[in-house]
């Protein structure tokens, strides 16, 4: 890390259940300066495997597992493949657009989504105000990138952090019984965005190869992984 952010004090969580595989106990580290939550920190942070939750920065600090690994896209490089071609030739009706906030008719979508794809998960029942803290910080620039249908109907939402350097997909929801393969079109389009805006990474968080619901994230071409504080790919 940069010079000013070698000493950085870190808090552990305790040990719990760990989200993605069931049978490990998770634990992460947290940055606890304040002084950190600004864009050019968190880009440095974020090159080191840091994430963020509302105003948390964190990253995996488990005693047994080394399951995750942070995730990006190189931007410049990006090659599409047959399926994700095929993926956009079908949505070629949908637009998208990148916005400052949310459309007001978004915790429908979001509740519906929860409810049907996540009712075992830390987010049921879906709150409004919970996913805003989640969401949300006043030291990042937050874009939501909303996708529409051909009649104007909201089918999916990508909160998307927008650095100078970088942009993070932060979570994306989306209709539920859609044919469409949402959210990697969301993940496309953020590429696109990040095309249009001359980034140079997409992260996309971290990626657990034993978790099959997350295997998705290495289609996207080429992308790199960090192991051992190296990124590699």
């Amino acid at each position: 890390m940069s010079t000013d952010l070698q000493h950085i004090r870190i808090g552990l969580t305790q040990n719990h259940a760990c989200s993605y595989l069931p049978e490990r106990q998770e634990r992460v580290a947290v940055a606890l300066d304040s002084n950190l939550h600004t864009e050019q920190n968190y880009q440095i942070l974020m090159a080191n495997g840091f994430r963020r939750s509302g105003d948390t920065i964190y990253k995996p600090h488990c005693e047994h597992c080394n399951a995750c690994q942070p995730i990006r896209v190189a931007i410049a490089d990006f090659i599409a493949s047959k399926s994700q071609r095929r993926l956009l030739n079908n949505a070629s009706l949908l637009r998208w657009e990148m916005k400052p906030d949310l459309d007001d008719n978004w915790f429908e979508l979001y509740s519906r989504y929860i409810t049907q794809r996540h009712k075992n998960g830390t987010m049921y029942p879906p709150r409004e105000d919970e996913f805003t803290r989640f969401a949300k910080t006043s030291w990042l620039e937050t874009g939501f990138l909303h996708i529409y249908d051909e009649s104007n109907r909201l089918l999916a939402v990508a909160v998307t952090d927008i650095m100078d350097q970088c942009a993070s997909a932060f979570y994306t929801f989306f209709d539920p019984d859609s044919s469409l393969s949402l959210g990697t079109l969301a993940v496309l389009y953020q590429i696109k965005y990040c095309q249009q805006t001359s980034k140079h990474w997409l992260y996309l968080g971290y990626q657990i190869d034993e978790c099959p619901a997350m295997n998705y994230k290495t289609r996207f071409q080429r992308h790199q992984r960090l192991v051992n504080q190296r990124w590699q790919g």
